[in-house]
């Protein structure tokens, strides 16, 4: 039997965790139809909670409601894109590219009168139209999605909010979907791009409560003939911090793991371990690469602690005023590094990186400090 669960960073696992309930606005708005509050929606975390997985789900939901779907990441050139991906749902709904047509022929095959064909619609907002026309004579519609929406260029959402909009107002059914990191998303949001788009439900994903994770990894291990015991479905439980990607993560190692069709207390910590080393390896080590020096030295200042990090001590660590602290403290709160834990307090938004750090503590110092 294949494994069962899904480490791959977007791929839609076999077992939503947790996450039924952020899809019920939008399940309602693919059968109410336009203006549904479902069908503008924006899913906000830290990286690895599963943003992209909740994209991916809704685009499968909607796809199973004969919906057409284009997804999309909010890189340069998005508007082009999304156009051209337009004209071909049109094309291959019947609108191809005609030529000049033959209307009447003379007698003696002289005299041909020709028929030039109508003009193509050539913007975003005009084949977006056209579309959105054919689609709701057979009652569905058209689903967009965005990620990392914090990268877009400012124009580029402005343009794609505004014409959404105005579909919105034709009564026209279309559904926009977007992700990206909390902050970065609140502060986009505040640079009046949109006003439109500060009225579209925002669910921020936060980690799955570790009974659900539990349930839903002895359920697996069940369903796939797989022995565990409830100490051990605890214990990887535990392990995940119950962070999605990592709830995959040590569902595949300790699964893959399983000798002869059962996990030993052996197999269960070599899974969990290398869980945790594919964790350091691809999600903790991508986040600290796209982070400066300095901002590497706070989060090298914070793994100091054995919970949340006082501004305040931050500063004194790195011998600089509360106000320098600060300033380091937004950009990682921007990268969705670290997470607001309370009145001048702050912690890693995601499980294992205060372990990851102190684990390279010495090289990091050695190569990252300013």
């Amino acid at each position: 039997m294949k494994n069962p669960f899904k480490p791959t960073a977007g791929a839609r696992p076999p077992l939503l965790v947790g996450r039924n309930d952020a899809l019920d606005s939008f399940r309602e708005g693919l059968v109410d139809g336009p203006g549904s509050p479902g069908l503008l929606t924006i899913f906000t975390g830290p990286r690895g909670v599963g943003k992209t997985v909740m994209l991916t789900e809704a685009e499968a939901l909607a796809r199973e409601q004969g919906w057409v779907v284009i997804s999309e990441t909010a890189t340069k050139g998005l508007i082009s894109r999304l156009a051209d991906s337009i004209q071909v749902h049109l094309e291959e709904l019947g609108d191809g590219k005609p030529s000049r047509l033959v209307t009447a022929v003379a007698a003696a095959g002289f005299g041909v009168t020709t028929q030039l064909p109508p003009i193509r619609p050539t913007g975003l907002r005009e084949r977006a139209t056209a579309l959105l026309s054919r689609l709701a004579g057979h009652d569905t519609g058209l689903l967009i999605t965005v990620d990392e929406i914090h990268a877009v260029d400012r124009e580029d959402l402005t343009e794609l909010a505004a014409i959404v909009q105005h579909l919105i107002r034709e009564d026209l059914p279309i559904g926009l979907l977007m992700a990206g990191i909390p902050k970065a998303v609140a502060d986009l949001l505040n640079e009046d791009v949109s006003t439109f788009l500060r009225r579209a439900d925002r669910i921020d994903l936060t980690g799955v409560p570790l009974q659900d994770v539990r349930e839903a990894l002895a359920r697996t291990f069940a369903d796939t003939g797989v022995t565990i015991e409830p100490a051990q479905v605890d214990l990887a439980a535990e392990a995940t911090g119950g962070y999605p990607f990592l709830i995959q993560l040590v569902g595949y190692h300790v699964w893959r793991r399983a000798v002869e069709g059962t996990v030993t207390d052996k197999s269960l910590t070599a899974g969990v371990d290398a869980a945790r080393r594919r964790l350091g390896a691809t999600v903790l080590q991508a986040a600290l690469a796209d982070l400066s020096p300095v901002d590497r030295t706070v989060l090298l200042k914070m793994s100091e602690d054995e919970g949340p990090s006082r501004i305040a001590d931050i500063a004194h660590r790195l011998g600089e005023t509360t106000k320098y602290a600060g300033v380091y403290r937004r950009r990682l709160l921007d990268a969705g590094v670290i997470v607001d834990a309370g009145r001048g307090l702050i912690d890693f938004a995601v499980p294992h990186l205060r372990e990851y750090l102190r684990e390279h503590a010495d090289a990091m110092s050695q190569s990252h400090l300013p």
